[in-house]
């Protein structure tokens, strides 16, 4: 299995928002970050596109379903605060054919935790920046191999 793990990539402050923070979109930069996944993701293979249902989640994956012509399926297991077996759960399910998930800064580092206690070598510094996204191979509940990819940086956010 093959599991791109998406941090949405830069959306506004929460406390700048005016509004319920479901809906906060992404910045400029968090937008030329959504765009810069095609670039990342050119060779990649998967099956599905899947996001929390936040806005700036699904805002950063929807270029990429655009050029790989595939939906973008919301679900609730990636949204902030999900529980860890939910969120194994549907690792566990697209563990076949790939899949990209977008998520939050509360959920990847939830997921990469249990990984590292399974003996998945995470590195010296493990990271979840916005706009970033860990390639997961292998087994979910054995050792996977797990690799960080640093977001792109721009000036401004």
């Amino acid at each position: 299995m093959t599991i791109y793990l998406v941090r949405h990539a830069k959306a506004g402050r929460r406390g700048e928002f005016d509004g319920p923070d479901w809906l906060r979109p992404l910045v400029a930069n968090g937008q030329a970050q959504a765009r810069c996944l095609l670039d990342q993701m050119k060779r990649a293979k998967f099956g599905a596109i899947l996001s929390s249902p936040y806005v700036r989640c699904m805002e950063t994956v929807v270029p990429l379903a655009s050029d790989h012509r595939l939906s973008v399926i919301p679900v609730d297991p990636l949204a902030e605060g999900a529980p860890l077996d939910d969120i194994l759960d549907l690792l566990r399910e697209y563990s076949v054919d790939g899949a990209v998930m977008c998520s939050h800064g509360d959920v990847i580092p939830m997921v990469l935790e249990y990984l590292q206690h399974r003996g998945t070598n995470l590195g010296p510094d493990p990271r979840c920046e916005k706009g970033s996204t860990w390639i997961i191979e292998g087994d979910v509940d054995g050792v996977a191999t797990a690799r960080y990819v640093a977001p792109p940086i721009f000036e401004r956010s």
